[in-house]
């Protein structure tokens, strides 16, 4: 059944219209009044129920569509462990790739890292664009993967700008239930993954940061590690900037 991402407040027997997106995905479909598809608000802003409705197209009109909402079903497809991923932003459409696969692996949030190495610097209105973009990228990866909750993509910052903003610090690090601190490195004295975060059955929280392409610069990674992080390895082969953060998340999520 069709999938759709609908952040207006949905309720059992109420009648709405769909948002632009998700209506131009119903005419492409060709879809029509009766046939049924499935919504969910996507936890991002007040009224979620959590969870995802039935719901029934009821009129196609030329550029909006209205549908009536059904059955809710408390549905939770969410990885046990929550994984924030603080990314090196990647060259042309790998950071698309990276931001669709994320969500699809179950990553809680990601925010793109301007990092010294990265190839694309993002600011001003170029910098707004792109995140929208990254954020529907999420949404649509959910509505294909069965999620019923969207990853927050977090404004573009650099590595010293996000640990400047208020919870991010160094102090921030050590408090009770914050998350793990993993910082994907290739110098001496890092540790595997899996003995870094406690081993499979572990849940707590963790920020995995990784770099662009060429990696993070010796500064970069002196001031992570300065700031709680600690440096681990996926192993002896070097990835891709954008397969070793997916690397990580699939050993930390499923």
């Amino acid at each position: 059944m069709p999938r759709f991402h609908c952040p207006a407040p949905l309720a059992t027997g109420a009648e709405l219209d769909l948002p632009p997106g998700a209506a131009r995905h119903v005419q492409v479909l060709r879809l029509q009044p009766g046939d049924s598809l499935t919504l969910f608000h996507g936890g991002q802003g007040a009224g979620d129920p959590g969870g995802e409705f039935d719901a029934t197209v009821l009129k196609m009109g030329r550029s909006d569509v209205r549908v009536l909402v059904g059955a809710h079903h408390a549905i939770d497809r969410e990885a046990p462990r929550a994984v924030h991923l603080l990314a090196g932003i990647t060259a042309n459409e790998r950071m698309d790739w990276l931001v669709e696969k994320a969500t699809e692996l179950g990553v809680a949030s990601i925010t793109p890292l301007v990092a010294e190495r990265s190839v694309l610097k993002l600011k001003g209105e170029r910098a707004d664009k792109k995140i929208a973009h990254w954020q529907a990228v999420a949404v649509a990866a959910c509505e294909q993967c069965g999620r019923n909750r969207v990853p927050l993509v977090h404004p573009a910052i650099d590595l010293a700008g996000w640990l400047r903003t208020p919870g991010h610090g160094a102090a921030a690090a050590d408090t009770p239930g914050a998350p793990l601190r993993l910082l994907l490195s290739l110098r001496p004295g890092t540790v595997p993954l899996r003995e870094a975060t406690g081993g499979a059955g572990a849940q707590r929280p963790v920020l995995f940061l990784s770099g662009p392409e060429g990696g993070l610069s010796p500064a970069e990674e002196d001031l992570a590690l300065q700031h709680g992080f600690a440096p681990v390895t996926l192993g002896p082969r070097v990835l891709r900037a954008e397969t070793a953060p997916l690397a990580a998340l699939a050993a930390l999520t499923l």
